[in-house]
């Protein structure tokens, strides 16, 4: 294994596979981008512990805690209260972008989403900084 510094890293919050699935197929196309995945907030939030994410895509239904919880986490955490966070979500709540926002995400999509727009978003909230 090499022990060079990857490039960005993205972290999808998920417990649905064919979600992050899609979401890794359409980053692939971000030059040198690399993917994690967690099934649950808990997992993710350890993954951030872990290794240096440059930006986070969660879905807001997730097993224990919640989408919005760990987007409020994070920031309530000062070393993650900076990075970019994208929500998404199939629920057909229509609260849940203002709600997903309001907790601090920077974007929010809803399922089914346009890869490529999710992409777009994602590439400018990690450039742009």
């Amino acid at each position: 294994m090499m022990t060079s510094s990857p490039g960005p890293v993205v972290l999808i919050v998920d417990d649905a596979e064919d979600c992050v699935a899609t979401m890794d197929i359409a980053l692939q196309a971000v030059p040198g981008i690399v993917i994690r995945s967690a099934a649950s907030a808990e997992a993710a939030l350890a993954a951030l512990e872990n290794e240096p994410i440059c930006a986070v895509i969660t879905d807001l239904q997730l097993p224990g805690m919640s989408g919005l919880d760990l987007i409020a986490s994070m920031r309530g955490h000062a070393k993650w209260n900076m990075l970019p966070i994208v929500a998404v979500s199939a629920a057909a709540d229509a609260g849940l972008p203002k709600a997903a926002l309001e907790s601090g995400a920077n974007a929010f999509f809803p399922k089914p989403f346009s890869p490529a727009a999710l992409r777009k978003k994602l590439e400018e909230l990690i450039y742009a900084r």
